[in-house]
């Protein structure tokens, strides 16, 4: 299987000033957590980071939210309380990237003739 082709699933939350982003580990995962809260964040958040767009959208994922930016728009800057806003209030997006293209090793190494 190529690099490059792993389905991603994220949650786009826009705010007033800002756009969140957070990733997940499925949209099944989103509908279970929302479903019966008891399930811990761990299995429903991919990695406990929370991205700011700089109101660039859902497609784009810029920088890593600061606590300021957090405080602004949340109310606080726990991040667990704030991924749990995103994920009340923030759609759930799965997107496929395609598989990586372009030159492998132009040079071919030590095998181009001399």
């Amino acid at each position: 299987m190529p690099r490059g082709n792993a389905p991603q699933t994220k949650v786009h939350y826009q705010g007033k000033d800002e756009d969140f982003v957070i990733y997940v580990d499925g949209s099944k995962a989103v509908q279970d957590w929302k479903k019966d809260r008891s399930i811990p964040l761990a299995q429903v958040v991919s990695g406990f980071k929370i991205f700011v767009t700089h109101k660039h959208g859902a497609q784009s994922v810029g920088d890593e939210a600061s606590k300021s930016t957090l405080e602004n728009e949340f109310g606080t800057h726990n991040e667990d309380e704030c991924m749990i806003k995103i994920l009340e209030g923030g759609n759930v997006q799965d997107t496929e990237s395609g598989e990586r293209q372009g030159p492998k090793n132009d040079s071919m190494g030590t095998r181009s003739a001399h």
